[in-house]
């Protein structure tokens, strides 16, 4: 069984920063892609960064481009997204997600639908 444990989240001020984390228990995701969602109160769950296996290739939302930053450390099957300069547009509950695979798999994933494992979600809340 799979768990994808997300930390990091809380109350800031815009234009401050926090780290989200992404543990991973069950086995390795060292060799799956891996992402970042958010879901917004009334939206739907939106990509916010992806990367791959190795992380040396990473997608960014536009509105977090220069923001945020999606690292991986396999050795710790830990995913972590580093969000600058947030703003309030940014409060949403984050999610971490990854796919089953683990096939060292070109690339990374953006879509929903492609990832197999979610973790249960960690509120960000940013004030004005």
């Amino acid at each position: 069984q799979v768990q994808l444990v997300e930390s990091g989240g809380g109350l800031v001020q815009a234009g401050c920063s926090l780290r989200l984390s992404c543990t991973a228990s069950g086995r390795t995701l060292s060799r799956s892609r891996m992402g970042w969602f958010r879901q917004a109160p009334g939206k739907e769950r939106d990509i916010v960064a992806a990367i791959n296996w190795s992380g040396n290739n990473a997608y960014y939302k536009d509105s977090v481009k220069g923001r945020f930053t999606i690292s991986r450390d396999n050795a710790k099957n830990t995913l972590y997204l580093q969000m600058n300069s947030l703003k309030p547009e940014d409060t949403a509950v984050y999610y971490c997600a990854a796919e089953k695979s683990q096939g060292y798999r070109l690339g990374y994933v953006t879509g929903i639908d492609e990832y197999d494992y979610w973790g249960q979600g960690t509120q960000v809340t940013v004030s004005s």
